[in-house]
């Protein structure tokens, strides 16, 4: 976040997942790169929510909050899904699976009402960001499983990430981003990562778990950043957490235990 702007960021990161996927599907399964046209629209409508509209969100509003607050703000993306689920798709869930749900919301919300998180009108706008980012990744979940049944998570990720990312070449010239090319080699190291691992490799399993689970269940697990944004940014980044802060985690982690232990009594 220091060293790109943040929708640079976003067209490296989907630009490299694109290329990658691209290059492994030419190479060991140019089958899976067949869809047919009539779907092509669809799939840019999932591209520009979770590649184009998510990554400029996500990665603006970090700015403004830190590493382990806004992986909470995402924690939201499960009560969207599930509010939009019933809405759209008439999707049923047990009884304690929504008390899941609302435990880890509820953790989320324990952070928000934390002074220190709203303090400050910086913060505020992240806030708002960072919500707009879990809502348009609750509307892809949904969405996509109707993509996934018909061609499997790779094959969506490519296409509905090639859509998004084309969106994002203006990005350079918009923020006038310049020196990308003198990154520094532990700045490009990251943006590497993310491309690879957190694009093209992190994605497309996550896309390729809504044609086994529901747009629910497969949202909750965005609920696991806390722990791990928490740990990494308490001992790497040495962010203070505070009382309130620990609640939420705590209400977030069981949450996530409550949907994952009764996610056999979902039927797909």
């Amino acid at each position: 976040m220091r060293d790109v702007p943040p929708i640079t960021l976003a067209l490296l990161r989907f630009g490299q997942g694109t290329v990658l996927l691209f290059v492994g599907l030419a190479l060991f399964r140019r089958d899976l790169l067949r869809v047919a046209p009539r779907d092509l629209p669809f799939l840019g409508l999932l591209g520009v929510l979770f590649y184009t509209i998510f990554p400029i969100t996500f990665n603006a509003g970090m700015q403004y909050v830190e590493a382990s607050r806004g992986a909470l703000l995402l924690a939201t993306m499960p009560l969207w899904t599930l509010m939009l689920g019933r809405l759209l798709t008439h999707e049923r869930l047990t009884a304690r699976q929504t008390l899941g749900v609302m435990t880890s919301v509820a953790g989320v919300v324990i952070v928000i009402a934390d002074r220190g998180a709203v303090a400050a009108a910086g913060s505020m706008k992240g806030n708002a960001l960072l919500l707009t980012t879990a809502w348009c990744g609750a509307l892809y979940n949904l969405l996509a499983k109707r993509m996934v049944v018909r061609y499997g998570g790779v094959t969506v990720t490519f296409y509905a990430m090639l859509f998004g990312t084309l969106l994002l070449i203006p990005a350079p010239f918009i923020e006038h981003a310049r020196g990308l090319a003198t990154m520094r080699g532990e700045t490009l190291a990251m943006v590497i990562f993310l491309g690879a691992f957190g694009g093209a490799l992190g994605f497309s399993l996550w896309t390729a778990a809504l044609k086994h689970l529901s747009p629910t269940q497969v949202s909750v697990y965005i609920n696991l950043n806390p722990l791990a944004a928490t740990i990494l940014g308490a001992t790497l980044l040495h962010e203070r957490l505070s009382a309130m802060f620990l609640l939420g985690f705590v209400a977030v982690a069981t949450g996530v235990v409550i949907v994952n232990w009764t996610r056999g009594a979902v039927k797909d």
